[in-house]
């Protein structure tokens, strides 16, 4: 029985450990004509500095799990989305949001410590649950796309973040809101020379959360459902409007989350944005490797981070550091290719059981 779930494990995964596969092998083409080097020397080359930029001593691996503990919220906010058969690509505004909201309920004084960090979580998350819930209100009312939705609500929440940043609570000489109170900070449990906080254990316990709620109970259930079929859903008396505004309110939940844990825990304040963060969009391409798994997508997340925190010590090895971002899209498109290869074979199954 074990060996059969591992198995079953295995091929679920099988087609991301490939396209990750296939992501390196493409990116060591590109470094050979970049460097001159032979294939050999390449593979070494690229693989040893990608190493040495995320894994290669305390303080870099440190780093890493910085960088992935935002992408482990963005994930799985686009895993639940995915799930449900939505595509909430407004988890970087509702990042965004969150961030926001931590940093304005983060600036309020004199609220001890064990009260005001939960604060500034629920501040994170009723902005991002608020964000996702107009349009996942909108698909579910009037059938409108959540896709052209929440893509404009990215760029709302990046402009309405800046009015606050910039014309109410700039502090002068800067761009930014001042640092939030003592007792709204993540304690930095390796020191405060390093920037991970206990975030990292509070996306990790929202992991898992999640995971029971979509697995065992009967919402996740229902959320599922919607996802695989919804007309099978809604003939088992599913909900299916409900379920949609559900499900995006979820997504936006964590999203929320995360922009907030990344303010209380890493930057301390809010900063004007002059483009998005990219937490959001990483978000996607770490559900997607996934498979759209919880559990998966702390692993995943950890993948991504160590890619973008290796990008500028690439450049220390003459690699142009946005072969790290090369990895990334062919890692997407080998995925992407798989779901569509997939669609074709279930389309001529069923062509074949209807002419039969």
């Amino acid at each position: 029985m074990k060996n059969k779930k591992a198995l079953n494990i295995l091929k679920e995964f099988s087609m991301s450990i490939g396209a990750v596969i296939m992501g390196l092998l493409v990116s060591v083409i590109f470094v050979t004509i970049s460097s001159g080097n032979g294939i050999g020397d390449s593979i070494s080359l690229l693989f040893s500095s990608i190493w040495k930029g995320s894994f290669g001593d305390p303080a870099q691996r440190i780093e890493t799990f910085v960088f992935a503990t935002p992408l482990i919220f963005t994930g799985l906010a686009h895993a639940v989305a995915f799930r449900t058969g939505l595509f909430n690509i407004g988890v970087e505004g509702q990042f965004i949001i969150g961030m926001l909201m931590a940093a304005l309920v983060g600036m309020i004084p004199g609220i001890p410590s064990f009260i005001h960090i939960p604060l500034i979580i629920l501040g994170g998350a009723l902005g991002g649950a608020v964000w996702a819930g107009i349009p996942g209100y909108l698909k579910a009312k009037f059938g409108t796309n959540e896709v052209v939705n929440t893509i404009m609500m990215n760029f709302i929440a990046m402009h309405f973040s800046n009015y606050f940043v910039y014309q109410k609570f700039k502090v002068e000489g800067t761009v930014a809101t001042p640092i939030i109170e003592k007792s709204g900070q993540l304690t930095r449990f390796l020191g405060e020379e390093y920037r991970l906080s206990t975030g990292i254990f509070i996306a990790i316990i929202l992991v898992i959360l999640i995971y029971i709620l979509l697995w065992k109970t009967t919402i996740g259930y229902e959320l599922r459902a919607v996802g695989l079929s919804p007309d099978a859903a809604e003939y088992g008396g599913v909900n299916i409007k409900k379920n949609i505004i559900l499900a995006m309110a979820i997504s936006g939940t964590i999203a929320g989350i995360g922009g907030a844990i990344h303010v209380a825990g890493v930057q301390h304040q809010a900063m004007q944005l002059f483009g998005f963060p990219n937490f959001g969009m990483d978000g996607i391409a770490v559900a997607l490797v996934a498979k759209s798994n919880p559990i998966g997508v702390i692993f995943s997340a950890i993948l991504f981070g160590a890619l973008n925190l290796s990008a500028g010590t690439l450049m220390l090895f003459g690699i142009p550091k946005t072969i790290s971002y090369l990895i990334q899209g062919v890692v997407i498109l080998f995925i992407a290719a798989g779901y569509i290869f997939k669609w074709i074979a279930e389309k001529k199954k069923k062509e074949a059981t209807i002419n039969e």
